[in-house]
């Protein structure tokens, strides 16, 4: 359904009181452990690769930032994309088709309903 590899960086210009540099989300990666129903993970963050330390927004180093969905008991894993992101599938790369970005949206919409 999604491409091996699937990034997504916001499109939208970041403000200018904001002094953060671009971000870039991994979103699945065929090395990340790749989540399943059964999984009891329940501790996360995220992880810059760049700078090779915890992101939290701003306080990891300079430059561009690659960040990826960190799971204590598995490491680096891949993840769903979330709402935010298909407001905006401009910011994905490689882009999605529109059969893929609808088969996302009514995945979301079966979960909020």
């Amino acid at each position: 359904m999604l491409p091996p590899r699937l990034l997504w960086r916001d499109p939208r210009p970041v403000p200018r009181f904001n002094r953060q540099e671009p971000v870039t989300l991994i979103v699945r990666d065929p090395g990340f452990h790749e989540p399943a129903d059964g999984d009891a993970c329940w501790r996360f963050g995220y992880h810059c690769r760049t700078h090779d330390r915890p992101y939290r927004r701003e306080s990891c180093g300079a430059g561009p930032h690659l960040v990826a969905l960190h799971c204590e008991e598995h490491g680096p894993e891949s993840m769903w994309p979330q709402p935010h992101m298909l407001l905006f599938p401009e910011g994905f790369d490689p882009p999605l088709s529109d059969a893929q970005l609808a088969r996302l949206r009514a995945r979301w919409d079966d979960v909020e309903a």
